[in-house]
C-alpha cells in the first residue's frame, strides 16, 4: 500500500432532524473513531471531520410537524448530536454543520465553479406538483411503492428497505406527504450533474482500481454503473437549502447531496488554514465511513464532483457497513423504534465503553446484525466483567494483597512464561492488521485474546496458592501478569477508550506506544500501583426487561399519535339511522365467559328491562370494575347465540389509535333508558 503522509477521515453527516440511535453509530460512527483513534496511536496525521447535514427535506418535514422553523430544528438537534457524540467518545477533530457561513460560501463556489467550466446539463424536466399545497415536491416529499422490493414506504430519492436509489417518478402509486394526495406531473427548470459523461472514468476509477474496496460497496457500485449512468439532479425547488447561486435561479437550492458531501470540505476549511493538504494532496488518504445507504452518494456522484471540478483527491476507500437492526425489527425513526444515543448515556452513565465494545463486537460489517438487550447484557457480562474486568482485577488485586501494590520483580521463567510472554506481540500483529484492513469485529476479538491469554496464565500459575510455598514464582507471574495488563491499556484504547485510561490510572502509568504494546518490561519492578476498582458491573434482567418494555411502549405510543382515522364507511339513509335504538344502561353484573379471553358476559339495566350482553371487552376491563358503570347500549339489535349465551344487544364501544376499546358513556349519571340521539 503507499506509504501516505497524512489521513483525512470523514464520517457520515446525519440528518439534525432528530437524534443519532444505536444504527448510525453501529454503521459509521463507532467504526470510524476506532480507526482513527488507532491512526493516532502510530503517529499519524490524521484529521477526523464531520458535522449535522441541515439541509434537505426530513429538516422541512420535521419543522412543518412541529410549527416550528427549520433553523429552530437544526439547532435543536445539532446541539443534542454533538453533545452526545462528545459524551460516547467520538474523537472528531471538528463537528461542524451546513448552515455554517463557511460552508454556505464553500457550497456556493463548487457550484459555480462547476457551472462556469460548463459541467451541468440545464433542462426543463417533469416534476412533481402538489396541487393541494401549491408547491413542487422535494424527493422526500413523495412517497410510493418501490418498483425494486415493493416496500410501499420507498421515499422519492431512495427506497430505505433495500437501499436502491430512485427517482420519483420511479416510484409506484406515488403520493404527496403533505396532503396525501396524488402529485400531478408539471415542467421546472433544474441543473444536472452528467454522470453519463464520467462513466467510462469511473468504471476505470472503481471497477479496475479499487478492487480492494469491501464486495458490499464495489457490488453496489458495479451494478449501478452496470445499469448505465443517467445525469443527476444537483438542484431542487424547495424554500430551505443553499440558493443556487446563478441567474434564473430563484426558488432553486442546491440538492442536500450536492450540498452535504461538501460539507467535509468546509469543516476541514474550519479546523485548519492547512486544509488543501488533506484535500489537494496525493500523499493524503482520504477515507469515507458511512453506511450502505450512502454508497452510491460517495461512490459515484461526490467523486464524479470531485473530478469535475479537478483539484481534489479521490477516496481511497470507503469501508461502508450494512444495517443494523433492533430486537428483530428494522430500526425506524418514523416508527420511533430506536435507541436514541442520548438517553443511553443518561441511563447508564459511565457505560460508554460497554456501548461501544457491543457495537463493535456486533458491527454489521459484512451483512445485516440485529441489536438485543439481551445480547448487550451477555457481552456486559460475559465478556467485559468476567474476560476482561476479572483478569485485570485478580491481576492489581493480587498485586496489593501480597506485595502492597509494588510491582514485583520477575524471577526465573519457566516454559510456560516465555509461551505467555511471546503470545503478546503475536496478539498485537493481529489486532494490527485487522484494524488495517477495517475489520473492526475482528480486531476487537483479537484485542481481548489478550485478556483471556492473561485469564488463562493466572488460572493456570495459581499464585493464590503458590504464596503459601514460592513467594518468588508468584513475583514472577504477577509481573508477567501486569506486563499484559499494561498492554491492554494500549491494545484495547481504541475500542474502549475510558477503560484504557481506568488501566493506566490502576497501573499508575502514562501510555504506553503502539510500537511498545508488546513488550514484557512496560513496569518496571518497584512501581507503584494504585489500588483497583472493578472496570465494569453486570448490567441486570430487571434493566434488560425496563428497555425492551420501554421500546414497545414508545412505539406504541408512537402508532397512537401517527395513526389516520378509518376512512367513512358508505352513507345510510336517514331512516335506516332512526331505526336505531341506543339507550343508557347499567352493568349491574359482569364476568369472564368461560374458556375464552376476550368475552365478558354483562347484565344490563337498560331502563326498559334487565338483559345479557356478551361483549368482547375482557382484555381491557377486569369485570369487577366495571358493575355500576353506565354504557350505550343498542336494544334493538337481532340477539343472537355467543358461546352459548343469548346476547340481546351490543354495548358501543369506542377504539383508540393503539386499538384499546374504551366505553361510550354519558358524561354525568343519567336515567337508565334514557335514549342517544
Amino acid at each position: 500500500m503507499k506509504d501516505y503522509k497524512r489521513y483525512l477521515i470523514t464520517a457520515a453527516l446525519p440528518y439534525a432532524n432528530g437524534p443519532v440511535h444505536l444504527g448510525h453509530l453501529a454503521g459509521v460512527y463507532v467504526p470510524a473513531d476506532i480507526y482513527v483513534r488507532y491512526l493516532r496511536q502510530r503517529g499519524r496525521d490524521v484529521a477526523f471531520v464531520c458535522g449535522s447535514d441541515e439541509h434537505g427535506v426530513p429538516i422541512t418535514i420535521k419543522a412543518k410537524k412541529e410549527g416550528v422553523s427549520s433553523q429552530d430544528i437544526v439547532d435543536r438537534y445539532h446541539k443534542i448530536n454533538k453533545k452526545a457524540f462528545t459524551d460516547l467518545g467520538i474523537s472528531f477533530d471538528i463537528y461542524s454543520r451546513t448552515t455554517s457561513p463557511t460552508h454556505r460560501e464553500t457550497a456556493s463556489e463548487f457550484f459555480k465553479l462547476l457551472y462556469e467550466k460548463g459541467e451541468f446539463i440545464e433542462k426543463t424536466t417533469k416534476q412533481y406538483f402538489d396541487t393541494g399545497a401549491n408547491q413542487f415536491l422535494a424527493d422526500r416529499y413523495i412517497t410510493g411503492t418501490c418498483p425494486k422490493c415493493h416496500n410501499e414506504e420507498a421515499y422519492g430519492d431512495q427506497c430505505e428497505s433495500c437501499g436502491t436509489s430512485l427517482n420519483p417518478t420511479d416510484l409506484i402509486n406515488p403520493k404527496s406527504r403533505l396532503s396525501g394526495n396524488a402529485p400531478e406531473l408539471r415542467d421546472t427548470k433544474h441543473w444536472f450533474l452528467p454522470l453519463d459523461k464520467y462513466e467510462p472514468w469511473l468504471k476505470e476509477w472503481i471497477l479496475e482500481e479499487n478492487k480492494h474496496w469491501k464486495p458490499n460497496v464495489y457490488g453496489q457500485c458495479k451494478s449501478w454503473i452496470d445499469a448505465g449512468l443517467q445525469p443527476r439532479a444537483v438542484s431542487r425547488d424547495l424554500d430551505w437549502g443553499i440558493p443556487v447561486p446563478v441567474e434564473g435561479a430563484e426558488g432553486k437550492v442546491l440538492y442536500v447531496w450536492f450540498d452535504a458531501p461538501i460539507g467535509y470540505i468546509s469543516a476541514t476549511k474550519e479546523l485548519t488554514p492547512d486544509w488543501e493538504k488533506y484535500w489537494k494532496d496525493d500523499a493524503t488518504r482520504m477515507i469515507h465511513f458511512i453506511g450502505k445507504d450512502n454508497i452510491v452518494f460517495h461512490c459515484i456522484i461526490f467523486p464524479t464532483m470531485l473530478k469535475a471540478d479537478g483539484s481534489y483527491i479521490l477516496p481511497e476507500n470507503v469501508p461502508a457497513n450494512e444495517f443494523l437492526n433492533l430486537e428483530g425489527d428494522k430500526i425506524s425513526t418514523s416508527k420511533n423504534w430506536a435507541v436514541w444515543l442520548h438517553e443511553y448515556l443518561e441511563e447508564f452513565p459511565g457505560k460508554q465503553d460497554v456501548l461501544r465494545y457491543v457495537l463493535c463486537a456486533n458491527s454489521p460489517e459484512a451483512k445485516d446484525n440485529d441489536f438485543t438487550w439481551k445480547d448487550y447484557q451477555t457481552r456486559n457480562n460475559n465478556e467485559l466483567v468476567a474476560v476482561l474486568g476479572n483478569f485485570v482485577n485478580r491481576a492489581l488485586v493480587l498485586t496489593h494483597k501480597y506485595f502492597d501494590g509494588k510491582v514485583p520483580e520477575a524471577g526465573d521463567l519457566t516454559d510456560f512464561d516465555k509461551d505467555i510472554i511471546a503470545q503478546m506481540p503475536k496478539i498485537k500483529d493481529k489486532v494490527e492488521a485487522s484494524l488495517e484492513n477495517f475489520r473492526l469485529r475482528e480486531a476487537l476479538a483479537f484485542a481481548m485474546e489478550l485478556a483471556r491469554l492473561g485469564n488463562k496464565y493466572l488460572a493456570e500459575s495459581e499464585p493464590w496458592k503458590l504464596i503459601k510455598t514460592d513467594e518468588a514464582r508468584v513475583k514472577t507471574i504477577l509481573n508477567i501478569s501486569l506486563q499484559i495488563t499494561a498492554n491492554l491499556s494500549t491494545v484495547i484504547e481504541a475500542f474502549l477508550p475510558d477503560t484504557a485510561k481506568k488501566l493506566r490510572e490502576f497501573l499508575n502509568i502514562n501510555v504506553i506506544s503502539w510500537e511498545d504494546a508488546a513488550q514484557a518490561n512496560n513496569v518496571a519492578a518497584g512501581h507503584q500501583t494504585n489500588k483497583p476498582s472493578l472496570l465494569f458491573e453486570k448490567v441486570e434482567d430487571s434493566q434488560v426487561e425496563f428497555q425492551v418494555e420501554k421500546l414497545h411502549k414508545a412505539k406504541a405510543a408512537n402508532e397512537a399519535a401517527n395513526a389516520e382515522a378509518e376512512p367513512q364507511k358508505p352513507n345510510v339513509s336517514f331512516d335506516d339511522f332512526t331505526k336505531m335504538d341506543i339507550r343508557i344502561g347499567t352493568i349491574l353484573e359482569a364476568k369472564k365467559v368461560a374458556k375464552t379471553k376476550k368475552l365478558l358476559q354483562l347484565k344490563i339495566d337498560t331502563g326498559i328491562d334487565t338483559r345479557t350482553v356478551v361483549s368482547g371487552i375482557a382484555e381491557y376491563y377486569e369485570p369487577e370494575k366495571i358493575i355500576g358503570k353506565q354504557v350505550s347500549i343498542l336494544v334493538n339489535l337481532e340477539t343472537r347465540k355467543i358461546r352459548g349465551i343469548e346476547s340481546q344487544g351490543m354495548i358501543l364501544m369506542a377504539e383508540d389509535a393503539d386499538g384499546t376499546l374504551r366505553f361510550v358513556e354519558p358524561s354525568e349519571n343519567t336515567k337508565e333508558g334514557s335514549q342517544v340521539s
